[in-house]
């Protein structure tokens, strides 16, 4: 036993002496093999690839002074069915369903169901807007499909009867103009920065300035003076949601600057028929989208009717300003300014008042640099 052990230990001494004395002359030209490139997909000669679109799924009817939209329960495409719960055409829920088609079916005024009114020259354009949210699946917190916003607009020509006019129904805005009685029309417009163009585009940061122009456009009308009574923020397009904040009030109070010691301020008074304001951008605290909507309330008088309590466009700056210098019309912001004002005013003297909104506006943390 002891031999062969010695005999082996030999061995192994030799064949290390015999490795330790080669030599390689030449360098190594080994090399891993390159991965087989990716194959491209072979299709049919005549096939088509295509992404699905929930456009497709939608066609829309505009009347004399409704619209109907009419959508597949399979809106994206997908084969499968959405929940009818989960469809809406601006907050409204389906009127009715036709079970042999799958067909979710909308109808609505054109002054319904969160429109919007724009103009062009030549026309009026009623903005609607179709929202999908998937709701989570079962009892989990998950969903597996996108949501989807469609925008559905009519148009009608401007100088015709809606009824003889050609009814255009189209498939966007951060401007929202609405009518009131008489051919009255009031907008509230996100503006650029230097106050000369409607805002392309519709994201802030903490800090910027959200600029807002309002005006008031009167045809066969005697000259008109334009105000904002209140203005209120939320997450959503309804003001009765929560969280929601009134950042203007009590007849045309700016109060958030008052409240948070912003730089919110209406600009000096330029035009009678037009008010502006900038709002430092916020967004709401357990909200981390930074999706706000800005819903006010417009009013229009007579341009001769005085700026009093009711009718004034005030600022915060350690005091309270008014925009036409009026600053008297300003005392009652820190109180409650009431309608008294309002009766008032004669038959010659009316007012009138519209709802508007603007959004979303997308608001974002600031870049650390």
């Amino acid at each position: 036993m002891l031999i062969i052990i010695s005999s082996t230990i030999l061995a192994v001494k030799q064949e290390k002496q015999s490795q330790e004395q080669q030599s390689f002359h030449e360098p190594l030209t080994w090399r891993y093999p390159e991965p087989p490139a990716a194959e491209e997909p072979q299709y049919p000669q005549d096939f088509e690839l295509k992404t699905p679109t929930a456009v497709n799924s939608i066609s829309v009817t505009c009347g004399e002074d409704s619209v109907r939209v009419e959508v597949e329960k399979d809106l994206l495409g997908s084969g499968q069915p959405v929940l009818s719960a989960d469809v809406s055409l601006g907050g409204c829920p389906a009127t009715g369903e036709d079970p042999n088609t799958h067909v979710l079916v909308f109808e609505s005024e054109l002054h319904g169901c969160g429109s919007q009114l724009q103009m062009s020259e030549d026309s009026f354009i009623y903005v609607f807007t179709l929202i999908y949210t998937p709701s989570p699946l079962g009892d989990s917190p998950i969903v597996r499909t996108i949501d989807v916003s469609v925008n559905i607009q009519c148009h009608y020509q401007r100088k015709n009867d809606v009824s003889t006019g050609k009814v255009k129904p189209t498939w966007n805005p951060f401007t929202d103009t609405k009518s009131a009685e008489e051919n009255l029309y009031f907008s509230l417009t996100l503006m650029t920065d230097d106050w000369q163009h409607p805002r392309p585009y519709n994201q802030f940061v903490l800090g910027d300035m959200m600029k807002f122009k309002v005006s008031v456009k009167q045809f066969h009308h005697i000259p008109l003076r334009v105000f904002v009574d209140s203005c209120v923020a939320t997450v959503a397009p309804n003001i009765d949601t929560v969280p929601r904040y009134l950042f203007m009030g009590n007849k045309g109070c700016l109060f958030d600057s008052q409240l948070t010691g912003s730089s919110s301020r209406f600009l000096p008074l330029t035009y009678s028929d037009e008010l502006q304001f900038e709002v430092e951008a916020f967004r709401f605290q357990q909200d981390h989208s930074g999706v706000i909507y800005i819903t006010c309330s417009l009013k229009a008088t007579a341009a001769t009717e005085t700026v009093n309590a009711n009718n004034k466009a005030c600022s915060f700056s350690d005091r309270w300003l008014e925009a036409s210098g009026s600053n008297q019309a300003c005392s009652c912001c820190d109180r409650d300014c009431g309608t008294g004002g309002q009766s008032q005013l004669s038959r010659t003297d009316p007012v009138w008042e519209q709802e508007t909104a603007v959004g979303p506006i997308v608001v974002k943390d600031k870049l650390l640099r």
